[in-house]
């Protein structure tokens, strides 16, 4: 007789205290299902999360998936409980196929959109040419931390551009608001690359800036061993079509390659290229983004108010979410990329521009923590129509934080009290290792993003006692939240009028879309 395979079933809002141990888990499920802990057979951690509500009372709050000996009564409980469910077999994410005819792949950039792309047209057999203007991630890091130690900017290869796109030099946070199958597949990727197992089961998972520069040596690897060409240093610089099929790009003025497909995995700051879509008659549109300042708080103040203590050695470092309407002006006024127990990075990718944004390593356990506190931007903030107006408005608020910096590409700072008009004269403290200057930071904002953040600021406060404080430092500015632009795509994906190009990722301007 075959044997039959064991029920799954599974137990949300387990809960366990600082002072208990993971080993305690199948005890709580066999408390709660009424059996012998003996019983409980097959458990694992499929979601791991913190409840904070009760400060001084914290709890981590696990989903544990089990099987018992004895099941056909907890089916039947099952059918009436919202924590427990049978757990129905997942439909398998369809194979990769390998195609009968290849084509030639170019997909231009680095970032998570190229590499992914990248992995799978290769194991589906086509032939791909992955293009990065900027750098292998050894090369990169090092002209980085030139630049932050007082070196010339390399305009091609930075925060912003090179192998693994403007993530290898951020938090590796891998959380997103779509619910799609595929988002297994990915994070098993990571990990079989060198990343955390973790990041399997956390609610929030994050690989760390540190541990992605290994699982993107690893990646590029796998994509070597599957044949798939890579092409650093090179530059988009045309795209030519014949009877509104994709024919050929150019790389650095010089090379043309000729394809059959291209997939624009160029990211939110490739400006040039976003130029250069436009002289070729793509569809473009001007999009909303935000823009706004990085605040800095010691991370042990972070974690007192998250937590009501300022450490424990089986809590992570605090994370916090903060929102507000402006019922009057109706933007939104938010912290993004929020990083813990990191560091705030000089993102400069121009001449005479400075950008900030927010990096952690995988521990976590720096002596600050930030968070970008950002204002909505629309459309008719940007003073013309034009489908490139959001670029301009970003490199001239840009070029006024380079001026407030002193023109040395030092990220101008301020205490917030100071901001708010509370003071002068309070503490800069900041993690940022290419220096701040002191500045006036309403002179690198527009007025309604100034208004809004000093509007917003007493609000935050009421929903984190100690929020607004002279320990906390705000650096500016953040620009490049996401790409101001969108290049249109019809129902297939591809760019319009344009057979053969699919625009995707963050640079397409579709984040967060299905």
């Amino acid at each position: 007789m075959a044997h039959q395979p064991s029920t799954i079933f599974r137990l949300t809002e387990v809960a366990l205290s600082l002072d208990e141990g993971e080993a305690l888990l199948p005890h709580k499920v066999a408390e709660y299902v009424q059996c012998r802990v003996a019983d409980v057979q097959q458990w694992r951690i499929v979601r791991s999360s913190i409840d904070a509500r009760r400060k001084g009372c914290v709890l981590r709050m696990y989903t544990v998936e089990f099987s018992l000996a004895e099941a056909q009564s907890l089916s039947q409980q099952a059918q009436q409980d919202r924590r427990l469910n049978v757990v129905t077999p997942q439909l398998a994410v369809a194979e990769v196929s390998l195609v009968t005819s290849a084509k030639t792949v170019v997909v231009v950039g680095m970032g998570p959109a190229g590499l992914f792309s990248a992995l799978w047209l290769a194991k589906a057999g086509q032939r791909v040419i992955l293009v990065e203007r900027g750098q292998p991630v050894e090369q990169r890091v090092a002209d980085v931390e030139s630049f932050w130690q007082g070196g010339p900017l390399n305009e091609n290869s930075n925060v912003q551009f090179g192998e693994g796109g403007a993530g290898t030099f951020s938090d590796g946070k891998l959380t997103t608001r779509v619910k799609n199958p595929l988002t297994v597949p990915i994070l098993q990727t990571f990990v079989d690359f060198g990343a955390p197992e973790e990041i399997l089961i956390q609610a929030k998972p994050h690989i760390g800036t540190n541990r992605l520069r290994h699982v993107l040596r690893n990646f590029r690897k796998q994509l070597q061993q599957l044949g798939v060409e890579l092409r650093f240093d090179s530059c988009v610089t045309d795209i030519q079509r014949r009877d509104n099929s994709v024919e050929s790009v150019t790389i650095n003025d010089d090379e043309m390659i000729r394809c059959d497909v291209v997939i624009l995995a160029i990211g939110h700051s490739a400006r040039d290229t976003y130029a250069l879509l436009e002289k070729k008659q793509f569809r473009l549109q001007a999009k909303p983004f935000a823009l706004g300042v990085r605040v800095e708080h010691p991370t042990e103040l972070i974690n007192k108010i998250q937590y009501g203590i300022a450490n424990h050695p089986r809590l992570p470092t605090a994370e916090y979410s903060l929102a507000y309407n402006d019922k009057e002006t109706g933007r939104g006024i938010y912290s993004f990329c929020m990083c813990p127990g990191g560091h705030v990075v000089q993102s400069s990718s121009e001449a005479e521009g400075v950008v900030v944004n927010g990096m952690s390593n995988y521990k976590r356990d720096g002596e600050y923590s930030n968070s970008a506190l950002v204002v909505a931007v629309r459309p008719e903030d940007f003073g013309d129509s034009s489908p490139l107006a959001g670029v301009r408005f970003q490199q001239h608020w840009e070029h006024q934080a380079f001026i407030a910096g002193g023109r040395s590409y030092q990220v101008p700072a301020q205490n917030m009290m100071d901001f708010l008009g509370k003071g002068t004269g309070g503490d800069i403290n900041s993690s940022c290792r290419s220096g701040v200057s002191a500045a006036q930071l309403s002179e690198t904002l527009p007025d309604f993003v100034v208004q809004g953040l000093q509007s917003a600021l007493p609000l935050f406060e009421r929903k984190m006692r100690g929020f607004v404080s002279r320990e906390a430092t705000l650096t500016g500015i953040e620009s490049r939240t996401s790409a101001p632009v969108r290049i249109v795509r019809d129902s297939s994906g591809q760019a319009i009028d344009w057979l053969g190009v699919y625009p995707v990722g963050e640079g397409a301007g579709y984040a967060g879309k299905r």
